[in-house]
Order: structure tokens, then C-alpha cells, then sequence
């Protein structure tokens, strides 16, 4: 049996400043939309009570999808802020995976 491999790149949290970011939303559907906040909502409660990480997957604005596995520690309506005060701008994100 063989492993499943995801082929997008994990990069580490303190490369995330050094990204471009697109100014339009990777999701379209606003029902995914509203299941992305639950889910950072979710995942700053698990960083802020547990000290949990979880990986976000995010598009560059060259299209690039990219991984992190971080603690995420609060959010706002534009950004959330990840453990090593970076920001990621929620529009970019098309996921986040809990462990």
C-alpha cells in the first residue's frame, strides 16, 4: 500500500511575509467561504486553548498553492495571525486541516 502524498509544498511560517497575495477571494462558492471562517474561528480556539496546529493551504498570487503547519492565534475580517506574528490574508485560503 502506498502513502498518499500531498504535492503541495509546506513552507514555514516565517517565509509566509515574503509571499504576494492576490486581491480576489480563491474561493467562489460562498457556502466553502463560510466553512473557511468556521474552520479559522475553530483553529484559533484550538491554538489559543491547546496550543494545536493545524495546516493551512493557501494560493500565492502567482497561483501557487502552498502549505504551513502553524498555530493560529487570533483573526480578523481581512487576515488571520499565525504563532511568529505573521499575517495570512484569509482570502487566500482555500483550506485548513486539523490534526
Amino acid at each position: 500500500m502506498n502513502p498518499i502524498v500531498n504535492p503541495i509544498p509546506i513552507v514555514e511560517k516565517e517565509q509566509i511575509p515574503s509571499f504576494h497575495f492576490g486581491h480576489d477571494d480563491v474561493l467562489t462558492d460562498p457556502e466553502a467561504r463560510k466553512k473557511r471562517l468556521w474552520d479559522l474561528n475553530r483553529a484559533a480556539s484550538l491554538g489559543n486553548v491547546y496550543h494545536g496546529k493545524v495546516e493551512i493551504t493557501f494560493m500565492t498570487e502567482d497561483g501557487e498553492p502552498k502549505r504551513v503547519d502553524t498555530t493560529v492565534w487570533t483573526l480578523d475580517e481581512n487576515y488571520i495571525i499565525l504563532k511568529a506574528s505573521c499575517a495570512l490574508p484569509i482570502i487566500s485560503i482555500l483550506g485548513i486541516e486539523f490534526f
